[in-house]
């Protein structure tokens, strides 16, 4: 997914002219190294930093970087949103943490993407953007942090697995609930055997985007493009016309051009969490249909999954059940187990490998070693989700073939599996 190879060569000489006049006017003037650049103050030294730009500054991409700016050898050099007022905020926090002037801001990622001294990248866009500047940046030779859910079509989501393997990039999605302890508890008791052989898993879906629309609103003037660059927030999305109520995500969130709704919206994380308790990081259900008001998958071993609503514990709960006991938990961090026993032998107090996802994150782009949330795992699990949703949209159960990736017999089913592209961008 990219620029005509014309408009990006252009791009790339626009930034190498300002980075020679900026460096020209660096070696022309004395300057004092800061002790931060030699690692004083507790941080790392500037060569053994990592250096990130950030893709997308709502309040995900705002909280994740305040992460990323918490860890003392990385440094946050950049920042990219079509919002100019997001821009301005991004910069100001950025540079008020670090004590200088020297974050950048962008509205075109691809001009972030160009510059070589970036290392790995945040992406918390919108979901309409997640998987192709996933793509982008693997091609730029950048590791990422990706926020959820990976995609918007099954086909999106496997490009961008076959891609980090391809190029050896590092791929992180932010299903952060790999790496908390309550959730890592509750998947090692199933993994364990210590529930007896696993039966049903329930994942909670989110209550706040029951509806998927796929509406056309009214023209409304459109903002300035220095304030708000519509066609950017589009992306690959098919083109309309600008409504206010499109970038707000109360809107976007349930639009299918955009997003998955309310199965994709927690299911990224929920039925991520029931894969990888089934050991199912590389598979997936082999079949969907509604049960009464759930959406009910099963996998090639037998175990269901059941996507719902009204399970305990805060937000993003999960259910195992096994034949002999079964677990609960969510964001409240509170479990509950049967039999009660199995609470006692609780070791999980910090998550799997790390209770922090972005420092995990952080150690494999040092390591090169795959992440817990790595992008087949990312794939598998939204691609779940994905199946649920078009046995949803066809009001029908639908049978999926998870090594071929295809709906069995069902042509209808099989051209949901991907969208078309608005010209330039493509996969």
């Amino acid at each position: 997914m990219n620029r005509p190879k014309k408009s990006r060569q252009l791009v790339r000489r626009a930034f190498l002219k300002r980075a020679a006049a900026g460096m020209g006017g660096v070696i022309a003037a004395p300057f004092l190294v800061p002790g931060t650049a030699l690692g004083a103050e507790g941080r790392a030294a500037a060569s053994e930093r990592i250096t990130v730009g950030v893709i997308g500054l709502g309040g995900r991409g705002t909280s994740v970087m305040t992460a990323f700016m918490a860890q003392p050898d990385t440094q946050v050099v950049a920042v990219c949103d079509v919002f100019r007022e997001k821009r301005e905020a991004g910069v100001q926090q950025v540079n008020k943490h670090y004590g200088n002037q020297d974050c950048v801001s962008y509205t075109d990622m691809l001009e972030l993407l160009d510059r070589p001294d970036i290392d790995a990248v945040l992406i918390a866009t919108g979901d309409n953007w997640h998987s192709g500047a996933s793509i982008m940046a693997a091609r730029a030779g950048k590791d990422m942090y990706c926020e959820k859910p990976l995609s918007v079509a099954i086909t999106e989501s496997r490009a961008v697995a076959d891609t980090m393997r391809r190029l050896g990039r590092v791929f992180q999605c932010g299903t952060q609930r790999r790496s908390l302890g309550n959730f890592r508890f509750a998947v090692d008791l199933v993994q364990s055997g210590k529930l007896g052989r696993l039966k049903e898993m329930q994942a909670e879906e989110s209550t706040g985007f029951q509806q998927l629309y796929e509406t056309v609103l009214p023209t409304e003037p459109e903002p300035p493009r220095e304030e708000f660059d519509w066609n950017r927030w589009l992306g690959p999305a098919p083109w309309r016309p600008y409504n206010a109520q499109y970038p707000t995500r109360g809107f976007w969130s349930a639009h299918t051009d955009f997003s998955g709704g309310s199965i994709t919206e927690w299911g990224s994380h929920t039925v991520d969490l029931c894969q990888w308790a089934n050991d199912a990081d590389d598979t997936g259900p082999v079949e969907f249909a509604r049960e009464g008001d759930w959406w009910v998958g099963k996998y090639a071993n037998g175990v269901k999954l059941v996507i719902r609503t009204g399970l305990r514990f805060g937000s993003c709960p999960v259910r195992f059940e096994g034949e002999e006991g079964w677990v609960e938990t969510g964001d409240s961090g509170e479990i509950e187990v049967h039999p009660a026993s199995l609470l006692a032998e609780r070791q999980f107090q910090g998550g799997y490998p790390s209770d922090n996802h972005v420092r995990a994150f952080l150690d494999c782009v040092k390591t090169r070693q795959n992440t817990v949330s790595n992008a087949e795992v990312a794939h598998r699990s939204i691609s779940a989700c994905h199946v649920a949703n078009i046995c949803k949209r066809l009001g029908r159960p639908v049978k999926w073939d998870p090594v071929k990736e295809e709906f069995i017999g069902d042509e209808e089913a099989n051209r949901l599996r991907s969208r078309a592209y608005r010209e330039p961008w493509y996969l």
